[in-house]
């Protein structure tokens, strides 16, 4: 019977190599000092494989993924060191018990081969998410086979799952296992960030670092997605996956260390499994997820529920649905543009609209452009029948647009905007999350516009009544 022996939050600043940073890796020693722990640490447990998760690896938006070739190499070449080089065998009998137990799950999980890797065009090399914390280990311990394994932008009970599913296989494995959840904490985290600043940055930090030292997983896997996304880690999915890896064990947690000199948040924390109880949060995660969903159903608004039936009809029934009976006045004799945005598990799942009226009344407005977020953004993958539970749902109702003369006509959590050049024009909605400036506003709208920012264009305003 496998064991997981330990497993390890920890960064990936390309400075923190000394053949990179030259000197200025010593601005963040603490987490130089925290790796050192964790590498002596685990030379002492002496692994047959560490497994590492990293948010530069093969990171797909709607499936998980895990390299399945022979062997793995890359340097850090990308920063000038070239000479930093590393090669690793992959531990196959162990990675393709992970991938059988995911496809159990229904879990989507891409394998990565070299005819993947040719197919998508990727990148052949080691992410340095994966580098810089085995440069720390390599230090101390080499003779270790690898998995090398990213996210998916799935839900965090899902990603929760393919932990639970890789702490499974190890179970069942012959092997003792040491797993890396790599990334880095806030992005935004002081003034001189290069990402910007936001105060959340600290406390998405602070939040997350005190429940991981108190294991406090269900906090954890339902931590407020807007602090998250405001604090623009690149972390928390990671830890999410090595959480499930986790799931069933008495837990020691040990925070190692917390620093962000340079902007960005860099926590070392080291988890031991005591003992193994089998009894996991799984179930109660998935409960608790139904049980948000169940609760924005029942206070959804009339033009709310109308998008959702609307969707859902025409994915049971491939048809339109009438407009209902028993429909407001307001829907069924007034004219607007209107704006249907899905979500799914945080993450825009499409998004379709008009800017001025095709249809008779609103309620045919929302009718057919939900069924058009749902089926017809480009972006997206059209909605499959079994997503629709998990679908939550927003409508825009627009006031007609109006031309303006300057940026200071606009706010960005008032108006949405409208820019045109020639046959180009984009449009962005207002009070989106992500988006508080006029200038990131037109930004945006200039780029799904195509159009450059040097170029004439003209800006126009628009209010909208939101739905949730």
């Amino acid at each position: 019977m496998g064991k997981l022996m330990s497993a390890y939050l920890m960064p990936h600043p390309p400075i923190i190599v000394h053949e990179v940073g030259k000197g200025e890796e010593h601005k963040i020693q603490k987490t130089i000092d925290s790796f050192g722990i964790a590498a002596r640490n685990i030379k002492d447990q002496k692994p047959d494989t560490i497994i590492i998760i990293s948010p530069h690896a093969y990171v797909f938006s709607d499936a998980v993924s895990i390299d399945l070739r022979e062997t793995v190499e890359g340097d850090l070449g990308q920063f000038g060191a070239y000479n930093v080089k590393m090669e690793f065998k992959t531990d196959l009998s162990l990675a393709n018990v992970i991938v059988k137990n995911t496809e159990i799950e229904k879990i989507p999980i891409a394998k990565i081969d070299d005819k993947m890797i040719s197919k998508f065009k990727l990148s052949k090399k080691l992410d340095h998410g994966c580098i810089v914390p085995l440069y720390f280990v390599k230090k101390h311990f080499e003779t270790f086979e690898l998995i090398r394994m990213s996210y998916g932008f799935l839900s965090f009970e899902d990603l929760y799952n393919f932990g639970v599913q890789i702490g499974k296989s190890i179970r069942e494995s012959d092997r003792n296992v040491v797993f890396i959840a790599s990334g880095d904490l806030s992005h935004k985290l002081t003034p001189n960030s290069p990402n910007g600043y936001t105060p959340n940055g600290k406390i998405f930090d602070e939040t997350l670092l005190n429940l991981l030292r108190d294991m406090k997983v269900k906090e954890i896997i339902n931590m407020d997605k807007t602090l998250i996304e405001d604090a623009a880690e690149c972390g928390f999915r990671s830890v999410c996956v090595m959480l499930g890896v986790l799931d069933g064990y008495k837990v020691k947690a040990n925070i190692l260390s917390h620093e962000g000199p340079f902007g960005v948040g860099y926590g070392v924390a080291e988890f031991i499994p005591e003992s193994y109880t089998g009894i996991g949060l799984l179930d109660e995660l998935y409960r608790l997820k139904r049980g948000r969903i169940d609760n924005i159903r029942k206070s959804e608004d009339v033009y709310v529920k109308l998008a959702r039936e609307s969707l859902e009809y025409y994915l049971k029934n491939n048809s339109i649905m009438d407009v209902p009976d028993n429909l407001p006045d307001e829907m069924k004799e007034k004219k607007a543009g209107v704006f249907v945005s899905l979500h799914k598990d945080g993450e825009l799942r499409g998004c379709i609209g008009t800017v001025y009226p095709l249809k008779n009344n609103i309620a045919e407005e929302i009718i057919r452009n939900a069924v058009s977020a749902g089926t017809e953004d480009p972006r997206f993958y059209p909605v499959e029948i079994d997503e629709l539970d998990d679908i939550v749902y927003s409508v825009d109702v627009l006031t007609k647009p109006e031309p303006v003369k300057s940026k200071d006509d606009l706010d960005a959590k008032k108006y949405g905007v409208i820019v045109r050049s020639g046959y180009k024009s984009g449009l962005l909605l207002p009070d989106l999350d992500g988006v508080d400036t006029v200038d990131q506003q037109i930004s945006i709208a200039l780029r799904k516009a195509g159009i450059a920012p040097d170029e004439k264009y003209t800006i126009e305003r628009f209010e909208v009544v939101r739905h949730k």
